[in-house]
């Protein structure tokens, strides 16, 4: 299993929009980043991730997982762009502040803290477990 995180403005999809989907999840789309791309490219069936509001909070909110694995991104006709099905699975218990993170020195080689700008990016095992306590996730 792999870990991720996405990032969505909350004025633009919100966890309470991811909520509101259920069981059907929702495309992860509009992703106009290679690198992003590639990574939702290596994602399988089952891996999870954080579910991250970008903008004024800056905070995890959530976590989903992947049900669908990289396809067409169907908001564009251009081949270069694909994208994910993700569902939510749990809200966190106390969301994690991208200040939280930074203060914790064993976070401090996590892409987020490297690269806040990166919409879809990998979370190592190590920082999985760390945040998961973070935010009272058993």
């Amino acid at each position: 299993m792999q870990y991720w995180l996405f990032k969505s403005e909350p004025s633009t999809w919100s966890w309470d929009d991811q909520l509101a989907k259920g069981d059907a999840g929702e495309e992860w789309d509009g992703v106009r980043n290679y690198q992003a791309r590639n990574h939702m490219r290596t994602m399988k069936i089952g891996d999870l991730g954080f579910f991250y509001h970008s903008q004024k909070d800056k905070e995890i909110v959530g976590i989903v997982e992947v049900i669908a694995e990289s396809h067409p991104d169907s908001t564009t006709d251009d081949e270069r762009w694909d994208c994910v099905d993700i569902k939510a699975v749990k809200t966190v218990t106390k969301p994690v502040t991208l200040a939280e993170i930074k203060e914790n020195e064993r976070l401090s080689g996590m892409v987020l803290v490297n690269n806040t700008r990166l919409s879809v990016q990998p979370v190592s095992a190590d920082e999985w477990r760390i945040i998961c306590n973070m935010a009272g996730v058993k």
